[in-house]
């Protein structure tokens, strides 16, 4: 059994991916690759803006 894997990460959604390829040899490699994966998206705001938030609230509040 091959255990070695490759994660790809992205900032669209999966069910884009066509809209956003307009190269066609670009579209048929990420259908193979997609084909073959586990997708997982993830929901909610990023842990990035969060972190923003509370530095803000935290300045704002003397601390």
């Amino acid at each position: 059994m091959d255990l070695r894997s490759t994660i790809f990460l992205s900032q669209f959604p999966v069910a884009k991916f066509h809209a956003l390829m307009e190269d066609a040899t670009a579209d048929a490699i990420m259908d193979r690759i997609i084909h073959a994966s586990r997708v997982i998206e993830l929901t909610g705001e990023s842990m990035r803006k969060l972190k923003a938030h509370d530095e803000l609230n935290q300045d704002e509040e003397g601390g």
